[in-house]
């Protein structure tokens, strides 16, 4: 092995430990090695815990990776003090860098949950040398040892630890599987702890989640160093102020007056944000897009799923054949988890494919959800359907040809089922033209519609015929819930869809509707209003007018006889307020709080020229500078305004610019959206996320402001959580949550 440092050849002995397996490698040359003691702690059902401890018998290493492959169909789903990757019955561990040094005969530990039936590896590979021999003198042994020590080297433990590191970072073994919160599945999720510099010192910021015990205080550690004086109960933020740039802190809960172990170490946002790496498939040809954020490998962190897009992507207007598109999955120290190749058959472009990151199945890790076609190469490889089938005519449409749907492994990018895409194309003129445009438009989601576990929202057509499709993803396989279909006559939610959707719970019911547009489908797959306000380009949904109950529904119209926008009643699709005709194409319209003069949120467009009280319509003020997104970047209530790629505050004399990031672009085109915009680390306001210039990392803000509100991470919100979800979804529009924040 070139680099010496390195273990060579090794020798391996196995020894029965307790209910453990003790392995030892030495290199040949220096009598160097190390222990590996791994102890199924506990087992139940269908499951299984393990104890892994690793010692350095060897000269010191920085940076370890630890490899062996389960004898069976085990998987592991959720791993503490280290990332993991698993492909098949192979898993890679890593350490979670702050334990990656180890001195000769110093150990670390990492744990993991499984599934399946507990089982011992044969052998474990650390830093790429398999352990196969037992201790080797100076020489190294010509031959294996015959026989196994009857006890482990005294140079390793006897027993694992019960618990992780007891020197900082003090850190505790995540529980595993999601968590119930408000009667419904939601992600079981880490503080999220990130440092952010600000001025002279470091701001750190961390969740308050959903599933916190009433009366939770918070105790911050710069190192192994306590930075606050007492325990921190009205916010879920710290400046450390003087504090160097690059420090790493810790976060522990006090609970009862009795302070709770970390759970890891901050993410550094030492220039105000974190470059994650990715990997272009071809930088000549591919612009990194659309993201989203889920757990992928159970670890209580966010990981990223990315779509490349190719430079010659088109709209469903426009002819022309396009490049395969590809969609990753990272962690946030840019291992790439898998990349999955949608094929020739999937034509690039905002309409195409709109990609949904849930857990679906209540594992503990998501899954993710996309339509596929014949030729599509999953993560580990399996090809879908045809590997030789091309589908495409001589303008690019792929207009015959099987269509799919397909779930995921969100740890590896395994395909989990593949069912035929509902509906089927059928005659493509019968959605509106006959060259392809108007059949190919998707929409897609995630929804609660048993008030409890999520289930896949897939949609076709919203020009005229809409049919929605609702899926579960339970035991493994995907199922058809529902199926709502317009049909062609002008009723129902014909011609009322929207280049998105929405999901919220609008009838106060405790389970989703879809909000389609100008329509509304019920979580039982019924109609449950119709507006007829027809087609638009942007759609929000959430509690904008606080002093009337229930949610409302603001959107902007296409059609130049309907009113130019409208802010409806999300129970009934009846219009509060609208704006008459413009007699054009309103292509933008945002409703948000960014106003503190005005109770509630405000709403604005394109065509509109001032900025509307949410209430009642009218006029208050100066329209804001951008029609986009919007973003909690500052430490009060009101949202800022997020475009292409800078964040300004709402003033009634002029907007206030607040971050103007370069080296970063934006994404769609005209639209001008960031690759994610939402609460994804630190405590409750929002990150957002552009990829780089170069097309070489994605990079993600977070605010260096303080905040006096402690408000539960917007994640635990399911209206919210879905709507990270669904925010990829052809035209993007920033989440909301459903409640409005004081």
């Amino acid at each position: 092995m070139a680099n010496r440092k390195k273990f060579a050849a090794a020798a391996l002995a196995v020894s029965t430990v307790g209910a453990g397996l003790v392995l030892v490698a030495t290199r040949a040359d220096a009598a160097a090695g190390c222990q590996v003691n791994y102890t199924v702690s506990n087992s139940w059902p269908g499951g299984f815990g393990v104890a892994v401890d690793v010692t350095n018998l060897g000269d010191p290493i920085n940076g370890w990776t630890l490899t062996f492959a389960f004898p069976g169909s085990q998987t592991i789903s959720s791993l503490w003090n280290g990332s993991v990757t698993q492909s098949g019955a192979n898993v890679s561990v890593k350490d979670a860098g702050w334990n990656g040094s180890l001195a000769t005969n110093a150990s670390t530990s990492f744990g993991f949950n499984g599934s399946g039936d507990a089982a011992t590896p044969a052998s474990f590979s650390l830093n790429g040398t398999v352990c196969t021999g037992g201790v080797a003198p100076t020489t190294g042994p010509t031959t294996p040892p015959t026989t196994a020590p009857t006890t482990p080297p005294t140079t390793g433990p006897t027993t694992p630890p019960t618990t992780g590191p007891t020197t900082p970072p003090t850190t505790s073994p995540p529980a595993t599987g999601p968590v119930t919160i408000g009667g419904k599945q939601l992600e079981r999720l880490d503080r999220g702890v990130v440092s952010v510099r600000s001025g002279s010192g470091n701001l750190v910021t961390w969740r308050l989640l959903g599933n916190d015990p009433s009366g939770v205080a918070f105790n911050v550690y710069r190192g192994s160093t306590k930075v606050n004086a007492s325990p921190i109960t009205a916010s879920t933020n710290y400046l450390d102020s003087g504090a160097a740039a690059g420090q790493s802190y810790s976060v522990r809960p006090v609970v009862g007056g009795v302070e709770q172990a970390a759970d890891g170490t901050s993410l550094n946002f030492a220039n105000g944000y974190l470059d994650v790496p990715i990997q272009n498939p071809n930088s000549s040809l591919y612009t990194a897009s659309d993201a989203s954020a889920g757990d992928l490998d159970g670890d209580g962190k966010p990981d990223i799923v990315l779509k490349w897009e190719p430079n010659n992507a088109k709209d469903n207007s426009q002819s022309g054949v396009t490049d395969v598109v590809y969609i990753d999955g990272y962690k946030l120290d840019g291992t790439r988890l898998w990349r999955i190749n949608l094929g020739r058959n999937i034509r690039a472009g905002a309409h195409y494919t709109q990609f949904q990151v849930y857990d679906y199945d209540g594992d503990g890790d998501a899954e993710v959800a996309m339509k596929t076609a014949d030729g599509t190469v999953s993560g580990t490889g399996q090809v879908i359907g045809s590997s030789s089938a091309d589908y495409r005519n001589s303008s690019g449409y792929v207009l015959t040809g099987p269509e799919f749907l397909t779930m995921f492994d969100g740890r590896n990018g395994a395909a989990l089922s593949t069912v035929n895409y509902e509906p089927p194309r059928g005659t493509v003129s019968s959605w509106g033209d006959s060259y392809g445009n108007r059949v190919d438009r998707f929409l897609a989601g995630t929804a609660y519609l048993d008030g409890a576990r999520p289930s896949v929202i897939m949609a076709r057509g919203y020009y005229t015929r809409a049919v929605v499709v609702a899926w579960d993803f339970r035991n493994g396989s995907l199922t058809r819930r529902w199926t709502y279909d317009s049909g062609n006559s002008n009723v129902g939610a014909y011609g009322q869809g929207n280049h998105n959707l929405s999901i919220a719970d609008t009838d106060a019911d405790g389970k989703d509707e879809v909000i389609y547009g100008a329509a509304a489908i019920n979580d039982n797959g019924s109609l449950m209003w119709r507006s007829g306000l027809g087609h638009g380009d942007a759609l929000h949904v959430g509690d904008f007018i606080p002093s009337r109950a229930g949610l409302e529904v603001y959107r902007p119209s296409e059609s130049t006889s309907q009113p130019t926008d409208a802010m409806l009643d999300g129970r009934t699709g009846a219009v509060i307020w609208s704006h008459a005709s413009c007699g054009c194409d309103n292509g933008r319209a945002v409703a948000a709080d960014i106003y503190a003069g005005s109770a509630g949120a405000e709403a604005w467009s394109s065509s509109v020229s001032q900025l509307s009280n949410g209430a009642n319509g009218a006029g208050i003020g100066r329209k804001p500078s951008s029609s986009n997104f919007v973003i909690w970047w500052d430490g009060d209530a009101q949202r800022e305004l997020l475009d292409q790629t800078r964040i300004d505050k709402y003033g009634t004399g002029s907007d206030t610019n607040l971050l103007s990031a370069s080296g970063v672009h934006s994404n769609n085109g005209t639209k001008a959206t960031p690759s994610l915009s939402g609460d994804i680390l630190g405590d409750w306001r929002e990150e957002v996320i552009w990829p780089t210039s170069s097309n070489t990392a994605l990079r993600i803000y977070s605010t260096p402001v303080q905040t006096d509100r402690k408000v539960v991470t917007l994640l635990h919100d399911p209206q919210y959580r879905a709507a990270i979800a669904w925010q990829n979804t052809a035209y993007n529009q920033p989440p909301h949550p459903s409640f409005a924040i004081h």
